[in-house]
C-alpha cells in the first residue's frame, strides 16, 4: 500500500515492513521544509502503526541524504534578518528533533540502507537507525563545522557512543569525507555491501527484522537506548522489568516450543 504524501517522501508497507524512501534525488535528497516534514510525518506514522514490525529507511539516487538544503536556508537567514527576529533554525525543533525521536523511539527495529553520501542531518538519520547497511560507494560527513554550525540531529549522542569522544570530536572539529570502509572500520557500518546489492541486502535485513520477536527487539531497543546513559545497577533493573515484558509475549511461548520441536518459530510480532 503506498501512501499519499509528498512525493519527495515515499512511504510503503508490506508484510510488516514499513519502506520509507527520500526521494529528492536531483537535490541529492538535501532535506528543504516538504521533505522534512514528510519523512517527519511518514516516520511517526510507521512508528504508530501496529501492523509495522521493522521499517527501513533509504534514498534514491546517488545520495542518502545531505542534510539541510542549503539553498532554502539562505533565504530563511534573510527573512530572520530582515524581520529582526524569527529562527533559521527552528528546523531542529520542529522536524530533525522529531525525526531522529521516531526513528531512536519507536518500539520496533529501524535499518539504514545507505546508498549514498549521507552529511550533516543525512548522517544523523542514519546513526539514529538501529542497523546501517551501506553501499561501498557511500560516504560520511558531519559538515556542520564546515558551514559553521554545531551538531544536530542527535549526532552529539549517537556519534560519540558509536566511536568513542576523541574520533567523534576530531570528525566534527574537522569534517570530511569518510569512505564507506573507513567507517566500517571505526564501527559506523554493520553490513559493507556492493553498491548494485545496497537495495536486496538492506531490504533483506529489514524483512528478517520484520518477521522476527518484535517484543524482543523493542526491549533490546529500550535496553540499549538506556544503559548508555544509566548506571550497571540501574541497567539490571531495567533488564529485569524488560524480560518480564518479553517472557510474557506470544513470541517467546512460540520460540520455546519451536526450540523443543526443532523448528524454526513463526513470530506474531506481539
Amino acid at each position: 500500500m503506498a501512501d499519499h504524501m509528498a512525493d519527495s517522501v515515499l512511504h510503503e508497507v508490506s508484510d510488516g515492513l514499513a519502506t520509507i524512501t527520500i526521494n529528492r534525488p536531483d537535490a541529492m535528497n538535501a532535506m528543504n521544509a516538504e521533505t522534512k516534514v514528510a519523512l517527519r510525518d511518514a516516520l511517526q506514522s510507521a512508528a504508530a502503526d501496529t501492523a509495522v514490525r521493522a521499517v527501513l529507511l533509504t534514498a534514491t539516487g546517488r545520495a542518502f541524504c545531505v542534510g539541510q538544503d542549503l539553498k532554502e536556508h539562505v533565504g530563511k537567514l534573510a527573512e530572520a534578518r530582515e524581520s529582526g527576529g524569527g529562527n533559521a533554525l527552528s528546523t531542529v525543533q520542529e522536524h530533525y528533533n522529531p525525526i531522529v525521536r521516531a526513528i531512536t523511539e519507536m518500539p520496533k527495529p529501524v535499518v539504514a540502507g545507505v546508498n549514498g553520501v549521507a552529511a550533516g542531518a543525512g548522517f544523523g538519520f542514519a546513526l539514529a537507525c538501529d542497523y546501517r547497511v551501506v553501499a561501498d560507494t557511500a560516504s560520511f560527513n558531519t559538515s556542520f563545522a564546515g558551514v559553521a554550525l554545531t551538531a544536530d540531529s542527535g549526532v552529539s549522542w549517537t556519534l560519540p557512543r558509536l566511536i568513542g569522544q576523541s574520533r567523534a570530536a576530531d570528525l566534527l572539529l574537522f569534517p570530511r569525507s569518510i569512505s564507506a570502509q573507513d567507517a566500517h572500520e571505526l564501527g559506523i557500518v554493520n553490513k559493507l555491501v556492493p553498491a548494485a546489492d545496497l537495495a536486496a541486502e538492506a531490504a533483506g535485513v529489514a524483512r528478517a527484522l520484520a518477521s522476527g520477536p518484535t517484543v524482543a527487539y523493542a526491549a533490546l531497543k529500550e535496553s540499549l537506548a538506556y544503559g548508555a546513559a544509566h548506571t550497571l545497577s540501574e541497567a539490571l533493573e531495567k533488564e529485569d522489568e524488560l524480560q518480564t515484558k518479553a517472557g510474557a509475549s506470544e513470541d517467546h511461548t512460540i520460540a520455546v516450543q519451536a526450540f523443543l520441536n526443532k523448528e524454526k518459530p513463526k513470530y506474531l510480532g506481539r
